[in-house]
């Protein structure tokens, strides 16, 4: 089945005779997708064809030249493979000999907060759902204006602030909002 592709009214850009194939759907069956995307996708990435180069670059016809021009033999080929290899493997075992000291080390600062201070130790280790309120929260909430509270309510505890922008190299188009204030938010 044939169907014309990009039909643009007016546009000077009109491109005529540039017809795709939809071989992917079965005789009858209806993509379920936009077909005007599916018919530009088709003609931009065509399957990988044996006899064309394709323009994504998934296959080449020269490849195989061009590797028997830079590497001779298979053997050469292979020693570089194991080469290539082992230069991984070592990289992976520095990696993780790396994480490993830092995590005795932290295992080690812990054992010595332990040791000294029992309260720090069980504040450091507390695990906290981070949308539960406070009294105090739940309180200053009900006296709060409809964007505050979805502030209070976005904000993750230990995160950094949501409603803090962005360091840029420019102000923005329409000026510093000067009547805007940080929310305090109430510790309990």
């Amino acid at each position: 089945m044939s169907i014309s592709v990009l039909k643009l009214n007016g546009s000077p850009f009109q491109l005529r005779g540039l017809v795709a194939r939809l071989y992917s759907t079965r005789k009858g069956e209806v993509s379920s997708s936009d077909p005007q995307k599916d018919n530009l996708r088709r003609y931009l990435y065509p399957p990988n064809i044996r006899n064309k180069a394709s323009p994504t670059g998934t296959w080449r016809p020269d490849v195989a030249r061009a590797l028997q021009r830079a590497i001779p033999s298979v053997q050469a080929h292979e020693t570089i493979q194991r080469a290539w290899l082992l230069h991984q493997r070592h990289i992976r075992k520095k990696r993780d000999a790396e994480l490993q000291r830092k995590f005795n080390c932290m295992r080690q600062a812990m054992q010595e907060l332990e040791e000294i201070d029992s309260r720090l130790f069980r504040e450091a280790n507390k695990q906290e759902d981070p949308r539960a309120r406070s009294l105090v929260e739940v309180e200053a909430m009900k006296s709060m204006s409809e964007p505050e509270k979805r502030a209070v309510e976005s904000r993750v505890r230990g995160l950094f602030p949501r409603e803090l922008r962005i360091p840029a190299d420019t102000p923005p188009k329409n000026g510093w909002p000067h009547e805007w204030r940080a929310f305090q938010r109430p510790l309990a």
